[in-house]
């Protein structure tokens, strides 16, 4: 006899069949939570030339998405590990967000700020290429509702489901498209141009640069990997950055420069 599908793929059959119709975000969140049980779902599209826009929000606990359009739409994705894969036009893919974050990334206020509010303890990522100047994420969550992580059986079952997940998504929101070109020098540099306009700061670009590492999480030494200078150059930087901006911490620097990201 032969063998019936099980209910992971009826979900995927559902899911196929309501593809470019208004159910197939809901029927593509039924068909990865058969695989993979999440806690929460952000389906996210990130534009070269304006703010990222979700298309897609579920989760047990509506408070995950609560900081969702006032801090992370309003300035903050510019320093997320999620959008970074957007910039630098990394591979479509699964990805983790504890693989991509950087060293010093539940140290900074950022996290403390932003994600800490969402209870996020793992995320799981597709990342996919619609249309020309876009990426499209769909973000799977756990969070404090089942506090734990995903398994590193969950993980393969994700990496297994993602050319799918991806192939899905990327037919679904072919519409979409951005223009124009985005690079971390464009924000270094609206650093540049509010910190004079708004404080009267004169930062010069490797400043800029600097403080937009340490506001995204990176210690020093990986500052310097980044830059390519050493350490030590890094913590020079960082004291006439502070001493410009008359702060003395980490948490000063984000509370002046996270209103000049949102501008």
């Amino acid at each position: 006899m032969e063998k019936l599908p099980n209910a992971a793929e009826e979900s995927l059959g559902t899911a196929i069949a309501a593809l470019n119709g208004e159910l197939f975000e809901s029927k593509l969140h039924s068909w990865l939570n058969r695989c993979l049980e999440m806690d929460n779902t952000t389906i996210l599209v990130y534009y070269q030339n304006r703010p990222p826009s979700p298309l897609y929000l579920q989760a047990k606990d509506p408070s995950v998405h609560s900081e969702m359009e006032t801090v992370y739409i309003g300035g903050a994705y510019l320093l997320d590990p999620f959008h970074e894969l957007h910039v630098k036009r990394a591979p479509k893919g699964l990805y983790r967000l504890r693989d991509i974050a950087p060293d010093q990334f539940h140290r900074n206020p950022y996290y403390s700020s932003y994600y800490s509010c969402t209870t996020l303890i793992d995320e799981l990522a597709f990342v996919a290429y619609p249309g020309k100047g876009v990426s499209l994420h769909i973000c799977l969550g756990r969070d404090a509702t089942s506090n734990r992580k995903f398994s590193t059986r969950e993980v393969e079952v994700a990496q297994r489901i993602a050319p799918i997940a991806i192939g899905l998504a990327e037919v679904h929101w072919s519409g979409l498209s951005s223009t124009g070109d985005f690079q971390d020098s464009d924000v270094a540099q609206r650093l540049i141009d509010a910190a004079k306009a708004e404080h009267g700061v004169s930062l010069s670009g490797r400043q800029a640069a600097v403080a937009l590492l340490i506001l995204r999480g990176h210690s020093s030494a990986s500052i310097g990997l980044r830059l390519g200078i050493s350490p030590q150059t890094v913590k020079v930087f960082r004291k006439q950055l502070y001493r410009k901006c008359e702060i003395s911490s980490q948490a000063e620097l984000f509370s002046l420069m996270m209103p000049l990201l949102r501008g």
